[in-house]
């Protein structure tokens, strides 16, 4: 299959302005720079306000730099653009940014949500592939695991959460979802989440439930029970009844891909490493390149048809 983009000029355009390294800050962003200490003796450090830390982290994020990289470039930005505050010391910044709160951009919605849901695995520390294809994988080498809840028809991040690589995908389903507060039409996941706690949390957002059953699945709640038809049963029975590829056509369940595209765009943007060390730090890193990711698809988004051969 190939694919025609409607929108080429106005996405051509969006691209370019990503890349583009002009410099706007409000001017309530300048007054809450800076919080100088109350305390009155002398030599009192200054205090960065949360924004100015964000501010630093999602510099640093997007644009691949060290600490030391990413505070030396925004020092010689402030000069040209005679911006007088001082920048943020790298250690501040590592030690400021596990307590950020980080708000994900998300533009209003004109309905009901239709939210596809995956998570993928992000490196920590540990050795590089050849080493680990020859010698196998050592006790150091981990990672953490990004969940992310997205909707299929922007494309946008309206959830995110970090865990271990212990953590099993349907356990933060729920947190996902409560982090969403528009309305939810259906819900779209993989195989992972075929658990009867992952329909009860999806049905009780009055969404509907679209996971493919296991392959040696049986039915949970038989016809002669005096209770409504569980949602799994009915995908299931359908799949009996009409095959799995058509289930998938006919439930909106190709549309989970969009999660998949969504991951491929961080890894391409932002890579599959974290710089941070600590656990609180790591979380927040990944928040602000999920901001950063909704920013960059508000600004340029390709609007494609599929083309008839």
């Amino acid at each position: 299959m190939s694919y025609r983009i409607r929108n080429w000029s106005e996405y051509n355009a969006g691209l370019k302005r990503i890349g583009s390294l002009t410099f706007w800050i409000d001017e309530a962003v300048l007054a809450q720079w800076v919080v100088p200490s109350l305390s009155g003796q002398r030599g009192a450090s200054v205090f960065y306000s949360d924004i100015a830390i964000a501010t630093m982290a999602t510099v640093k994020a997007v644009y691949g730099l060290a600490g030391r990289q990413c505070q030396g470039f925004l020092t010689s930005i402030f000069g040209l653009i005679e911006f007088e505050f001082p920048v943020p010391d790298h250690s501040t910044l590592s030690r400021r940014i596990g307590k950020l709160s980080i708000a994900l951009p998300v533009l209003p919605a004109t309905g009901a949500r239709h939210i596809v849901v995956d998570s993928t695995g992000v490196k920590v520390y540990g050795e590089g592939e050849w080493k680990t294809r020859q010698h196998g994988i050592s006790k150091r080498r981990t990672w953490r695991k990004l969940h992310l809840g997205v909707d299929e028809a922007t494309g946008e991040i309206l959830a995110a959460r970090m865990t271990s690589n212990t953590v099993h995908d349907g356990e933060v389903l729920d947190e996902l979802l409560n982090q969403i507060e528009d309305d939810i039409e259906q819900v779209s996941t993989d195989g992972a989440y075929d658990h009867r706690h992952c329909y009860e949390e999806i049905v009780e957002r009055g969404a509907k439930p679209v996971i493919p059953p296991r392959k040696d699945a049986v039915i949970w709640q038989h016809a002669n029970r005096k209770v409504p038809p569980h949602p799994r049963d009915e995908n299931l029975r359908y799949i009996r009844k009409h095959g799995r590829k058509k289930w998938k056509r006919d439930s909106g369940y190709h549309r989970r891909s969009i999660a998949e595209t969504t991951m491929f765009r961080f890894k391409t943007i932002f890579g599959s490493n974290l710089r941070s060390r600590r656990f609180d730090n790591q979380a927040v890193e990944l928040l602000i390149k999920c901001a950063a990711l909704n920013r960059m698809i508000q600004i340029a988004k390709p609007d494609s048809y599929q083309v008839e051969a």
